[in-house]
């Protein structure tokens, strides 16, 4: 009598054993899924900020906006903070694009160009920041829509020296 109360037993431990370990291929199988789409959003390479604004749509976030990118090299004078003629020209475009859009407008920084006898690499590109929201204000955009966000000092742009940022925000 105790041989298949013994069997019984053992078919149930079994099974409960079993029924214990499912957790870990069901965790198993969501870190493989989630291993899986990062991979696919590294892989996506340009789609990547499109992408990444349509999963935050579908969780309620907003949706990232476009803004401009603008090479400071380009805008400035060499070590200087002063607009030449065609940044000028290449920011009043600019300020036509988002007059009229409601917000407000991020002005940022990233990486830095050297800075000659008045400044040093800081000191330009918080300056260039400076100059570039006068010259929207100047275009026609409200001083209380223009935010400055500051300098990020990493320059994760490959050596592209200076890049400022100018997006909707706020």
């Amino acid at each position: 009598m105790t041989a298949p109360y013994s069997t019984t037993s053992a078919a149930t431990a079994s099974a409960s054993s079993a029924r214990r370990n499912r957790w870990a291929v069901s965790f198993a199988d969501l870190l493989l899924l989630l291993l899986a789409f990062f991979v696919l959003l590294q892989a996506s390479g340009s789609r990547r900020d499109a992408l990444l604004s349509q999963v935050s749509q579908q969780f309620g976030g907003r949706a990232m906006q476009q803004g401009v990118e603008l090479r400071a090299a380009d805008l400035f004078q060499p070590g200087e903070a002063l607009l030449s003629d065609a940044g000028r020209a290449r920011l009043s475009a600019v300020a036509k694009r988002f007059e009229h859009k409601p917000g407000g407008l991020e002005i940022r920084s990233d990486g830095s160009d050297r800075g000659r006898q008045r400044f040093d690499d800081w000191d330009l590109a918080a300056a260039r920041l400076g100059a570039v929201a006068r010259a929207l204000r100047m275009d026609g955009i409200a001083q209380d829509r223009l935010l400055i966000r500051g300098l990020d000092q990493g320059d994760g742009k490959g050596g592209k020296g200076q890049v400022i940022h100018i997006a909707p925000g706020r």
